[in-house]
Protein backbone atom coordinates (compact mmCIF):
# COMPACT_ATOMS: atom_id res chain seq x y z
CA UNK A 1 0.00 0.00 0.00
CA UNK A 2 2.66 2.54 1.09
CA UNK A 3 4.88 1.48 -2.47
CA UNK A 4 1.04 2.63 -3.84
CA UNK A 5 0.99 5.36 -2.63
CA UNK A 6 4.17 6.43 -3.31
CA UNK A 7 3.73 6.00 -6.87
CA UNK A 8 0.61 7.64 -7.37
CA UNK A 9 2.12 10.98 -5.67
CA UNK A 10 5.23 10.64 -8.09
CA UNK A 11 2.19 9.98 -10.97
CA UNK A 12 0.81 13.08 -10.02
CA UNK A 13 -2.49 11.14 -10.17
CA UNK A 14 -4.72 13.05 -7.21
CA UNK A 15 -7.78 10.53 -7.14
CA UNK A 16 -5.23 7.58 -7.17
CA UNK A 17 -3.64 9.35 -4.04
CA UNK A 18 -6.85 9.95 -2.54
CA UNK A 19 -8.16 6.93 -3.43
CA UNK A 20 -5.08 4.62 -1.77
CA UNK A 21 -5.04 6.76 1.37
CA UNK A 22 -8.75 6.29 2.09
CA UNK A 23 -8.37 2.93 1.62
CA UNK A 24 -5.38 2.75 3.69
CA UNK A 25 -6.93 4.58 6.57
CA UNK A 26 -10.56 2.26 6.05
CA UNK A 27 -7.98 -0.83 6.25
CA UNK A 28 -6.87 0.48 9.36
CA UNK A 29 -3.78 1.80 8.83
CA UNK A 30 -2.13 4.27 11.38
CA UNK A 31 -2.48 8.00 9.46
CA UNK A 32 1.51 8.55 10.84
CA UNK A 33 2.24 5.14 8.89
CA UNK A 34 1.05 6.25 6.03
CA UNK A 35 2.42 9.74 6.21
CA UNK A 36 6.00 8.42 7.01
CA UNK A 37 6.30 5.59 4.83
CA UNK A 38 4.24 6.23 1.76
CA UNK A 39 3.50 10.35 1.08
CA UNK A 40 6.79 11.46 2.68
CA UNK A 41 8.92 8.71 0.26
CA UNK A 42 6.56 10.08 -2.63
CA UNK A 43 7.00 13.80 -2.45
CA UNK A 44 10.95 13.48 -1.33
CA UNK A 45 11.25 11.24 -4.00
CA UNK A 46 9.93 14.11 -6.75
CA UNK A 47 12.06 16.96 -5.29
CA UNK A 48 15.20 14.35 -5.71
CA UNK A 49 14.26 13.83 -9.46
CA UNK A 50 13.12 17.36 -9.54
CA UNK A 51 17.08 18.41 -8.40
CA UNK A 52 18.82 16.09 -10.75
CA UNK A 53 16.77 17.39 -13.39
CA UNK A 54 14.98 14.36 -14.14
CA UNK A 55 11.72 15.87 -13.08
CA UNK A 56 10.47 19.67 -14.59
CA UNK A 57 8.20 22.21 -13.09
CA UNK A 58 4.98 20.55 -14.51
CA UNK A 59 6.19 17.05 -12.75
CA UNK A 60 6.85 18.60 -9.42
CA UNK A 61 3.44 20.67 -9.40
CA UNK A 62 1.18 17.36 -9.86
CA UNK A 63 3.06 15.29 -6.92
CA UNK A 64 2.59 18.52 -4.91
CA UNK A 65 -1.40 18.40 -5.65
CA UNK A 66 -1.22 14.51 -5.28
CA UNK A 67 0.75 15.14 -1.55
CA UNK A 68 -1.96 18.01 -0.89
CA UNK A 69 -4.97 15.46 -1.46
CA UNK A 70 -3.10 12.90 0.88
CA UNK A 71 -2.73 15.42 3.54
CA UNK A 72 -6.09 16.89 3.03
CA UNK A 73 -7.28 13.66 4.66
CA UNK A 74 -4.87 12.49 6.88
CA UNK A 75 -4.24 15.58 8.62
CA UNK A 76 -7.53 15.63 10.35
CA UNK A 77 -6.84 12.18 11.49
CA UNK A 78 -2.94 13.12 12.86
CA UNK A 79 -4.53 15.60 14.89
CA UNK A 80 -6.28 13.38 17.13
CA UNK A 81 -3.79 11.55 18.13
CA UNK A 82 -1.20 14.42 18.31
CA UNK A 83 0.32 12.56 21.27
CA UNK A 84 1.63 10.61 18.78
CA UNK A 85 2.38 13.36 15.99
CA UNK A 86 3.75 16.20 16.41
CA UNK A 87 4.02 19.25 14.22
CA UNK A 88 7.66 20.10 12.80
CA UNK A 89 6.26 24.14 13.46
CA UNK A 90 3.50 26.30 12.29
CA UNK A 91 4.23 28.00 8.79
CA UNK A 92 2.05 30.55 7.43
CA UNK A 93 2.77 31.35 4.00
CA UNK A 94 0.74 33.65 1.15
CA UNK A 95 1.77 35.69 -2.05
CA UNK A 96 2.48 39.28 -1.25
CA UNK A 97 0.03 41.86 -2.10
CA UNK A 98 -0.53 43.09 -6.05
CA UNK A 99 1.01 39.31 -6.97
CA UNK A 100 -1.02 36.72 -8.71
CA UNK A 101 1.11 33.79 -8.70
CA UNK A 102 0.13 30.88 -6.84
CA UNK A 103 1.85 27.53 -8.37
CA UNK A 104 5.07 27.95 -6.60
CA UNK A 105 3.91 28.66 -3.65
CA UNK A 106 1.19 26.08 -3.54
CA UNK A 107 4.08 23.40 -3.96
CA UNK A 108 6.33 25.02 -1.66
CA UNK A 109 2.82 24.51 1.13
CA UNK A 110 1.99 20.89 0.09
CA UNK A 111 5.72 19.91 0.50
CA UNK A 112 5.78 21.24 3.92
CA UNK A 113 2.71 19.96 4.85
CA UNK A 114 3.99 16.25 3.79
CA UNK A 115 7.23 17.31 6.04
CA UNK A 116 5.42 17.76 9.20
CA UNK A 117 4.58 21.57 9.19
CA UNK A 118 1.48 22.79 10.37
CA UNK A 119 1.02 24.99 6.65
CA UNK A 120 -1.46 27.91 7.28
CA UNK A 121 -1.56 28.88 3.20
CA UNK A 122 -3.11 32.43 2.88
CA UNK A 123 -3.35 32.15 -0.66
CA UNK A 124 -2.48 35.09 -3.14
CA UNK A 125 -2.65 39.01 -2.68
CA UNK A 126 -1.83 39.00 0.59
CA UNK A 127 -1.57 42.34 2.22
CA UNK A 128 0.75 43.43 5.10
CA UNK A 129 -2.19 43.79 7.32
CA UNK A 130 -3.13 40.34 6.58
CA UNK A 131 0.05 38.76 7.35
CA UNK A 132 0.32 40.32 10.59
CA UNK A 133 -3.04 39.12 11.73
CA UNK A 134 -2.36 35.77 10.79
CA UNK A 135 0.99 35.90 12.94
CA UNK A 136 -0.98 37.82 16.32
CA UNK A 137 -3.94 35.11 15.96
CA UNK A 138 -2.00 31.53 14.90
CA UNK A 139 1.41 32.62 16.49
CA UNK A 140 3.40 30.88 13.79
CA UNK A 141 7.05 29.65 13.78
CA UNK A 142 7.83 30.36 10.02
CA UNK A 143 6.85 32.99 7.70
CA UNK A 144 7.08 32.48 3.51
CA UNK A 145 6.60 35.53 1.70
CA UNK A 146 6.38 35.23 -2.21
CA UNK A 147 6.90 37.14 -5.06
CA UNK A 148 6.69 36.20 -8.46
CA UNK A 149 7.33 39.68 -10.16
CA UNK A 150 9.95 42.46 -9.97
CA UNK A 151 7.16 45.10 -9.08
CA UNK A 152 6.16 43.62 -6.08
CA UNK A 153 9.27 42.02 -4.41
CA UNK A 154 9.22 45.34 -1.96
CA UNK A 155 5.82 44.07 -0.90
CA UNK A 156 8.31 41.49 1.02
CA UNK A 157 10.01 44.10 2.78
CA UNK A 158 7.04 45.74 3.53
CA UNK A 159 5.79 42.88 5.56
CA UNK A 160 9.10 42.91 7.53
CA UNK A 161 8.76 46.54 8.48
CA UNK A 162 5.46 46.07 9.22
CA UNK A 163 6.33 43.20 11.31
CA UNK A 164 8.85 45.26 13.15
CA UNK A 165 6.47 47.93 14.05
CA UNK A 166 4.08 45.65 15.46
CA UNK A 167 6.69 44.29 17.93
CA UNK A 168 6.49 40.92 16.43
CA UNK A 169 9.45 40.58 14.05
CA UNK A 170 11.30 38.85 17.10
CA UNK A 171 8.54 36.44 17.31
CA UNK A 172 8.64 34.85 13.56
CA UNK A 173 11.19 33.72 10.95
CA UNK A 174 10.90 34.89 7.71
CA UNK A 175 11.31 32.99 4.63
CA UNK A 176 11.49 34.99 0.66
CA UNK A 177 11.11 33.32 -2.43
CA UNK A 178 9.97 33.65 -5.93
CA UNK A 179 11.53 33.74 -9.82
CA UNK A 180 13.36 37.23 -9.14
CA UNK A 181 13.87 36.90 -5.39
CA UNK A 182 17.78 35.82 -4.40
CA UNK A 183 19.62 35.84 -1.52
CA UNK A 184 20.89 39.34 -1.71
CA UNK A 185 17.96 40.59 -1.72
CA UNK A 186 16.91 38.13 1.28
CA UNK A 187 19.96 39.76 3.25
CA UNK A 188 19.38 43.61 1.97
CA UNK A 189 15.16 43.30 3.73
CA UNK A 190 16.17 41.73 6.74
CA UNK A 191 14.33 38.27 5.78
CA UNK A 192 15.94 34.96 7.72
CA UNK A 193 16.42 32.74 4.48
CA UNK A 194 15.90 32.31 0.85
CA UNK A 195 14.81 29.29 -1.13
CA UNK A 196 14.98 29.00 -4.88
CA UNK A 197 12.44 26.13 -5.04
CA UNK A 198 9.97 24.08 -2.86
CA UNK A 199 12.45 21.39 -1.70
CA UNK A 200 15.06 23.85 -1.00
CA UNK A 201 12.77 25.73 1.27
CA UNK A 202 11.59 22.57 3.36
CA UNK A 203 15.29 21.65 4.10
CA UNK A 204 15.47 25.30 5.44
CA UNK A 205 12.68 25.29 7.54
CA UNK A 206 13.58 21.60 8.85
CA UNK A 207 17.23 22.98 9.03
CA UNK A 208 16.08 26.45 10.96
CA UNK A 209 14.27 23.80 13.35
CA UNK A 210 17.37 22.14 14.76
Amino acid sequence: MFEKIKAAILDGDVEETAALVKKALADGLEPLEVLNKGCIPGIEKAGALFEAEEFFLPELITAGEATKAAMELLLPELRKKEDAWQSAGKFVIGTVEGDMHDIGKSIVASMLSAAGFEVFDLGIDVSAERFIEEIKTKEPDFLGLSALLTSTMPKQQEVIDALKEAGLRDKVKVFVGGAPVSSEWAEKIGADGYAEDAVAAVKLAKKSKE
